[in-house]
């Protein structure tokens, strides 16, 4: 009975654990995405939004305290003082004191301080804004690369697992002719020799494919082990662009240029903030307040209002150099505008270039397959019939499977110049 038992409880152990096996199996379904997926969860999970947006958030409330300044402060204090008039005569008492004191301050005039203080927190703000811009547009160029990376990686594994096939089945056709003495034992020695290098290219492309996929990961926020199908396809798509429209464009979109004249209009108000040194300040002040001997001094109430202005007759230059150095500032933040608009021509310049590389090569690569699979047909019919020879056959499928690599290279920067070219033009994140 007690074997019985334990039978009974090893077969519930082994269906327990084939249930859990195969949940797990389960969950570990491989992640279906498209580049348009793709680009969605890298913007939600991407570190990079987040410290933009908190970048963001940080200058938001720069606004708020900038503003503080042309607001109403109010204070309260207590003060508990003893104190001995005069210490020289033996008879003078020890007097105590509890002061108490609510004071109002506003600022009446600043001298355009608190004005360009707040404009230029604003001007930080739009910034930061477009810092945000910046970051999206990245991650969706990071993304996309990853993706289309993903894609190529396996097109190009696929692609020598076809080259090792075909020099597998080619070694096998040379063996038999070898074993019926048509063929001599070289061309046996070096159709193993091209499939053991075929071979050691599929683990090279088998290794980059699965980098590939951790890299994608990465960018997206998944765990780097998450196994991730690809929906799209590499294909030509024509890109009806013109360079001149595209510059254009980046110009007025591209977040590092809003960036650069922002940058010019912040230094702008740090010249007028400098120069408040230059004028007068004026304050409004009211308070009220008691004080007695007795704790906590809530007796002998008084109460004063007033106005203040200051002004600085003579600081020793410091008002002039904080003016000087926010010329300067001026001056570099525009000299850096032009080198970000002509920094932005050159990149969109570059992209566009690439990208019509990219259409060319694709044209070209792909007229070469075509050519090299009809050479590979010949050189197989040749060598079956004795005319041709064994490195005939090697040479068209080595020509075969570089042609078809290089057509596989060309869709792939076809597809990155252009996620790079909308990067470079600015393009808006959906």
């Amino acid at each position: 009975m007690t074997e019985l038992h334990r039978m009974k409880s090893s077969v519930t152990c082994c269906v327990f654990g084939a249930l859990l096996a195969a949940a797990a199996a389960g969950s570990a379904a491989p992640l279906e995405l498209s580049v348009t997926d793709s680009v969605s969860l890298a913007l939600k999970n991407n570190p990079a939004i987040t410290v933009a947006e908190q970048e963001r958030e940080k200058s938001r409330w720069g606004v708020e305290e900038a503003k503080t300044g042309q607001s109403v402060s109010a204070g309260f204090s207590h003060a508990a003082t003893r104190a001995r008039p005069d210490p020289s005569k033996s008879n003078a008492g020890v007097n105590t004191n509890f002061d108490n004191k609510i004071s109002l301050v506003y600022p009446l005039y600043t001298g355009g301080k608190t004005e360009g203080l707040i404009d230029q927190a604003k001007v930080n703000l739009k910034i930061t804004d477009l810092g945000v811009k910046k970051a999206q547009q990245q991650v969706r160029l990071d993304a996309t690369t990853a993706y289309f990376k993903l894609l190529q990686t396996r097109n190009l594994m696929e692609l020598n697992r076809e080259s090792v096939d075909r020099l597998a089945a080619h070694l096998a056709n040379v063996k038999m002719q070898h074993q019926a003495g048509t063929v001599a034992k070289t061309d046996v020695l070096r159709s193993e020799v091209e499939l053991a290098d075929a071979e050691q290219n599929l683990i090279r492309a088998e290794n980059n494919h699965q980098l590939a996929l951790a890299s994608l990961n990465h960018v997206l926020g998944l765990s780097l082990d998450t196994e991730i199908v690809v929906k799209e396809v590499l294909r030509y798509e024509t890109a009806a662009v013109v360079l001149a429209e595209c510059v254009e464009y980046a110009l007025k979109h591209r977040p590092e240029v809003g960036q650069a004249k922002a940058s010019v209009t912040a230094a702008g108000q740090s010249v007028n903030i400098a120069a408040s040194g230059y004028r007068p300040s004026v304050t409004a002040t009211a308070a009220t307040g008691w004080n007695d001997e007795d704790f906590p001094g809530l007796h002998n109430h008084n109460w004063s209002i007033g106005i203040t202005a200051n002004y600085s007759i003579f600081d020793s230059g410091l008002t002039k150099s904080k003016v000087k150095q926010a010329d300067a500032a001026v001056a570099a933040a525009s000299a850096q505008e032009r080198n970000t608009r002509d920094s932005v021509e050159l990149e969109v310049r570059q992209a566009y270039l690439n990208l019509k590389e990219a259409e060319k090569r694709i044209v070209t690569s792909k007229v070469a397959v075509g050519k090299a699979e009809e050479d590979y047909q010949i050189a197989q019919v040749r060598y079956h019939s004795g005319v041709g020879t064994n490195l005939d056959v090697i040479d068209a499928q080595l020509a075969l499977t570089q042609a078809k690599t290089n057509h596989v290279q060309a869709l792939y920067d076809h597809k990155v110049s252009r996620a790079q070219l909308d990067r470079a033009m600015g393009v808006a994140v959906n």
